[in-house]
């Protein structure tokens, strides 16, 4: 059957979370079902590593896909246009977004931090969003999101039957395994003149909650004698001005490393040469750092709210992430006690096992299959 594919955000050298998610799981599900010819549909010219197998056909709808005008453009009247013309079965779109109701479709809506944190939007895209999405999930054979959270926030937010939603847990990338010694202390040397460090990966966004964390990284620092670094990898999703000037007041801001985007290979080692990973969120539909520092042999830190208890499980210590004290006493903690430190290692190591891209890619193949036309509707 023909099965197109929403692969706006497949743009070389600038894959975030989603963006992997799609590459992850598309790449295995194309190669493991020759069977079907898949129609990828960008909104420019697309890069050949893209292009998993021969049953992969790359068409570029022109316009890129970067303003509210264009994204109802393109979804509501170039992709229809297309879906037709290439006589297809269903479409999948892994980033939430959907075509009109007389299409079949399959969608992946990860969380909904746009519902719950408009303020952190562009006027114009938050009211895009808030339009247009709940339709886009409604119009939609199947919904998938990413953990047991999402789904009841789904269902509830857009009135959906949680029988209609489908739970697939991401997965981490290959590059992400634990280092040797040698290999940490080069890590160091390179990003904080050979100290240990705290780390935090993600978008500088308000809800990662940077500002809470700085403090509390500030107040670990008063309270210990060593010389302890905080890293944070990651760019503003908008502006950033907010997250520098929030430095400026801090007594130990010689001590954080804003290292802005850097490859997926060299976040892996930043992380795996981190003490911990710091994930205070307010919201997260997932947080596939906490699964990539699993599988580093990083322990983790991160909020008890949202979706997070509900990856980290037992493999991490969970803090309050409106509670600076909370943030900073766990740092403390983890600091000063190597056996629990190596405790939830050892957790992470059980738990991670959940959490692969072959596992992602089967169970989100299982939903699009279940929505395929049979033969006597395909007639």
């Amino acid at each position: 059957m023909n099965i197109a594919v929403n692969a706006q955000l497949l743009i070389k050298d600038r894959l975030e979370g989603i963006g992997w998610f799609e590459y992850e799981t598309l790449k295995r599900i194309t190669r493991a079902h020759p069977e079907h010819e898949f129609y990828f549909f960008f909104d420019r010219t697309w890069d050949e590593s893209f292009i998993f197998s021969t049953n992969v056909h790359p068409i570029s709808t022109l316009l890129p896909s970067r303003h509210p005008l264009l994204w109802y453009y393109r979804f509501h009247h170039t992709l229809p246009e297309k879906l037709r013309k290439y006589d297809i079965d269903l479409f999948f779109s892994p980033d939430g977004w959907n075509v009109p109701a007389q299409f079949r479709s399959v969608v992946v809506i990860h969380d909904l931090n746009f519902v719950h944190f408009p303020k952190n939007l562009p006027y114009l895209s938050r009211k895009y969003y808030e339009r247009f999405f709940p339709e886009y999930a409604r119009n939609a054979r199947r919904v998938v999101t990413v953990s047991a959270y999402s789904k009841q926030d789904i269902s509830k937010s857009f009135g959906i039957n949680p029988n209609q939603i489908d739970v697939v847990y991401n997965g981490a990338s290959d590059d992400f395994v634990p280092l040797g010694e040698g290999e940490k202390t080069d890590v160091k040397r390179v990003h904080t003149r050979g100290h240990d460090y705290f780390i935090f990966v993600g978008a500088l966004n308000p809800r990662k909650n940077i500002y809470k964390l700085l403090q509390a990284f500030d107040d670990f620092c008063d309270r210990t004698d060593n010389n302890f670094q905080l890293v944070i990898a990651g760019v503003p999703m908008f502006s950033s001005s907010f997250f520098q000037s929030k430095t400026d007041h801090l007594k130990h801001k010689d001590r954080i490393h804003f290292s802005g985007r850097v490859g997926r290979k060299e976040l892996a080692r930043l992380v795996g040469a981190s003490h911990a990973l710091l994930l205070p969120s307010t919201f997260e539909g997932f947080g596939i750092p906490i699964v990539e520092a699993m599988y580093c042999d990083v322990p983790v830190i991160t909020s008890n709210i949202t979706a997070m208890p509900e990856i980290a499980g037992d493999a991490a210590l969970l803090v309050d992430p409106y509670s600076v004290a909370s943030i900073a006493d766990a740092m403390l903690t983890l600091h000063g006690d190597d056996k629990l430190r190596e405790e939830l290692i050892q957790k992470g190591r059980q738990r991670r096992d959940i959490f692969s891209w072959d596992n992602t890619a089967n169970a989100l193949w299982a939903s699009i299959e279940r929505c395929l036309p049979s033969s006597s509707e395909r007639n």
